[in-house]
């Protein structure tokens, strides 16, 4: 449980006003003192993020946010981070005061949470002390459409049906996404290209290698891991033709030369940008590189911080080639973590990195936005899959996009 990555785990977000107890609630769903509870109403400032497991959904993160009811310059910036956590929520739970009752703050965040199709948990807490009535229960059940479940946070009192309404609420399909599987057969043998260079993380592999061989395993393959210097080697060592070439974009042009052309060959980061994103999107993003001129503004975004090496390829190799694409200097922008901008009219290209330690629903945020901006977006497998000749290639295990891209 512990070893899950956070991008795997299905996000679950605790929204509601200050003091209505979302970190007494928090605690009690994982059974710690996680969050601190205090009766000063403003004592969660920034989203407090707690791994755990609830079976059967498997590995969660919990989410507890700021009062969405918060005030004064410095409560406004906690309510923004708070409607952001919503980009990458995939289980919202509200929760209600008891005491107070039903108020405009839990209206305004429940619409937001329906606006974006999220399945939602409400909850009124303080059972235990509140005055409300059934009949009082069942008007904000009908004005908000959702079924409240009733618990005093503090005394642990009706956190199983919580978590039984969170098990009947989960989207359960985000686990059966593949990011390999549904292009492979049982028993195919799968080539994985994992260069181990300066920027290799040491003695590991990195994320996205480590869950394409997994989800391979878990779909009855076999998973044959090989670093590019030893590709011609293995393809010829083997007793059958490999089903899939999986190269590390940085790898692409001699893992290319390398692998016959009747084997089908694609990259990890183009994997995940189907498995986290809209591959068809990414892929028209291309049209947009080819339109660059001197002075066009390019928002580069990676998802992680890392140290970064001499010839990096965000701040250093990307660049380079779109300089000379254009013909002239580029005006860059990035940025990194958790941070994405509201305004992308300036841009004329966004490039985003694989986005492995973004969540599914942060990565779809990020790609609706841009589309809704009317701003092209690719990211950078697929960017280096261009830049190198060998994107048509690259995309042959989707011939729906690569269609698209010849046409």
């Amino acid at each position: 449980m512990e070893s899950a990555p956070k991008s795997v785990r299905l996000h679950i977000a605790i929204f509601g006003r200050r003091n209505a107890g979302k970190s007494s609630l928090i605690n009690a769903l994982t059974n710690q003192e996680i969050a601190l509870v205090s009766e000063i109403a403003g004592t969660t400032t920034d989203p407090v993020y707690k791994a755990m497991e609830i079976l059967p959904i498997g590995p969660v993160m919990l989410i507890d946010t700021a009062g969405i009811d918060d005030e004064g310059l410095l409560g406004e910036l906690r309510v923004k981070k708070t409607y952001e956590v919503l980009n990458k929520t995939e289980l919202a739970i509200i929760v209600i005061d008891g005491s107070t009752g039903l108020t405009d703050f839990d209206r305004d965040i429940i619409n937001r949470v329906k606006e974006k199709r999220i399945p939602l948990v409400g909850v009124i807490n303080k059972k235990d002390i509140a005055c409300y009535s059934e009949e009082q229960k069942k008007n904000w059940e009908k004005e908000i459409g959702v079924d409240l479940v009733e618990v005093s946070a503090s005394k642990r009192i009706g956190i199983d049906e919580l978590k039984r309404q969170i098990i009947r609420k989960a989207p359960m399909d985000i686990h059966q996404l593949k990011i390999v599987g549904d292009l492979i057969n049982p028993g195919d043998f799968v080539v994985l290209v994992t260069p181990i260079d300066k920027a290799a993380p040491k003695g590991r592999l990195i994320l996205p290698q480590q869950q394409t061989i997994r989800d391979i395993i878990d779909n009855d393959a076999i998973a044959i891991v090989t670093k590019e210097h030893e590709l011609k080697e293995t393809l010829r060592n083997l007793n059958k033709k490999p089903s899939l070439v999986i190269t590390d974009s940085q790898a692409f042009l001699k893992v290319d030369a390398d692998t016959p052309k009747d084997i089908r060959l694609t990259s990890f980061s183009i994997l995940f940008a189907r498995y986290k994103g809209e591959l068809k999107q990414l892929v028209m993003g291309i049209k947009a590189v080819e339109k660059l001129k001197p002075g066009s503004k390019i928002l580069i975004v990676e998802g992680c911080t890392h140290h970064r090496q001499s010839d990096d390829i965000g701040t250093v190799k990307i660049p380079r080639w779109l300089r000379q694409i254009a013909g002239g200097e580029l005006d860059f922008e990035y940025v990194t973590g958790v941070s994405f901008p509201e305004d992308l009219s300036k841009y004329s290209l966004i490039i985003h990195c694989g986005g492995c330690m973004l969540n599914r629903q942060e990565m779809q945020y990020r790609l609706s936005v841009a589309k809704d901006k009317g701003v092209p977006i690719v990211n950078y497998g697929v960017l280096i899959a261009y830049m190198l000749g060998v994107l048509k290639r690259a995309l042959e295990p989707f011939p729906y996009v690569r269609f698209l891209l010849e046409d």
